[in-house]
């Protein structure tokens, strides 16, 4: 199935939660002076526009990136990733949100390498497009970006982020995630795996955090953003949430500061949570 297209959701609450935490993962991989590899195994376009096309449609950034567009009092660490929007926005004006490849290559340092995959051919023109002279060290495929970990791990320098967030609209996607996480552990161990999943009131999606903590690693982390209660109709994504494999030792620290503010300005209703676990086996 090839119907999900990311422009119809550009820059909402889901969006905020994970670049956010992107920002954080990348920033901490470049305090070393050693190379490191970002992976994406579902890229997307790399780049929406906001003012114009699918996002418009539902206007899904209104319920994240522009509630923290004009804040003055946004915590430092999530000041960082606003910014960086801001940046692909030079006039000012909140025209462009960055897809997770476009994030990356904002932050990412000479020598360091980018390996996109996406499977929706419009989609991987699209990211060609955007990065035809963006980086000259990016590769771009139209590929399953499941089965191409397989082939990329261990990478070259020994360090790399994998960005794993299918659009889970076939219910295999939750199952594949566990299996690719799994068979990734075995051939790089060390490496730093960040999953993205939806909140939504079916079984896959509840149960998907419960059965990456069972991953044989030394350390994870888990967040969650809940922007409102579950539908009583038993619909709809009612918040988002990122487990980390491997997670820098100050990622937990920065969301306990964070994620109280998250839940204050994203919140859409009374229910409105987060969730923090970390571990170190």
């Amino acid at each position: 199935m090839l119907s999900y297209r990311h422009a119809f959701h550009a820059g909402n609450h889901a969006d905020v939660l994970k670049h956010f935490i992107e920002v954080q993962l990348l920033t901490y991989l470049a305090q070393k002076d050693k190379p490191f590899w970002y992976i994406d195994t579902h890229a997307g376009a790399g780049c929406y526009s906001l003012d114009r096309g699918y996002a418009v449609q539902n206007a899904e950034y209104e319920s994240g990136i522009a509630r923290l567009w004009d804040r003055d009092d946004l915590p430092e660490a999530l000041a960082g990733y606003v910014n960086l929007v801001k940046g692909i926005n030079p006039d000012g004006l909140m025209k462009l949100y960055p897809g997770s490849p476009l994030v990356a290559a904002e932050l990412l340092r000479d020598g360091d390498k980018m390996r996109l995959f996406e499977l929706h051919p419009s989609d991987t023109e699209l990211l060609k497009d955007n990065f035809a002279d963006y980086r000259s060290d990016v590769l771009v495929q139209t590929s399953d970006g499941f089965g191409a970990l397989k082939a990329l791990l261990p990478p070259p320098p020994r360090r790399a982020l994998m960005l794993i967030d299918p659009p889970y609209e076939e219910k295999q996607d939750y199952q594949r995630v566990v299996t690719a996480l799994n068979e990734g552990l075995k051939r790089f161990a060390g490496g730093v795996y960040a999953v993205w999943y939806p909140q939504l009131q079916r079984n896959d999606a509840r149960e998907l955090p419960e059965q990456l903590k069972k991953l044989p690693v030394k350390s994870w982390l888990h967040v969650a953003l809940s922007v409102k209660g579950p539908g009583e109709d038993g619909f709809g994504m009612h918040g988002s949430g990122m487990f980390v494999l491997n997670p820098p030792w100050n990622l937990h620290g920065t969301l306990q500061q964070v994620m109280p503010y998250l839940v204050s300005v994203l919140g859409q209703d009374k229910l409105a949570s987060y969730t923090l676990e970390y571990r170190e086996n």
